[in-house]
């Protein structure tokens, strides 16, 4: 599984946190019932947070679906084939394409690069 960064995971009763702050989830057993379902422990608070929401549904909010890493793998490959073929274009024919269709393919390169490497970054 893995931890969707950008994601804000709502406990319940106007509480939310971030996704990737999230460090365990620990099922209410004792005094369990609406608004006391899961205990939710949060890098740098002291004691966790009491969510109204069940542990599973927390980390159905947390996680992405094999859909979505599906999507993204298939999409940076996407990229980096396109980085691969862009490299192969050599500089004149850059230029006629450039002056013929306005497709600057250094600008593109440029923009792919960035990409993969925030990507990178974030792994």
């Amino acid at each position: 599984m893995e931890v969707r960064e950008n994601a804000i995971v709502p406990l319940g009763y106007g509480k939310y946190v971030r996704a990737i702050r999230i460090i365990a989830l620990d099922p209410i057993e004792d005094d369990r019932g609406p608004g006391r379902r899961t205990k939710v422990y949060v890098e740098q608070l002291p004691n966790p947070l009491v969510a109204s929401r069940t542990e599973n549904s927390i980390l159905a909010s947390m996680v992405k679906t094999p859909r979505e890493v599906l999507e993204a793998t298939a999409a940076l490959e996407l990229i980096q084939d396109l980085l691969d073929d862009i490299q192969q274009v050599g500089p004149m024919l850059r230029k006629s394409i450039r002056d013929e269709a306005g497709l600057d393919l250094d600008e593109l390169e440029l923009k792919v690069k960035e990409i993969l490497a925030h990507e990178l970054d974030a792994e």
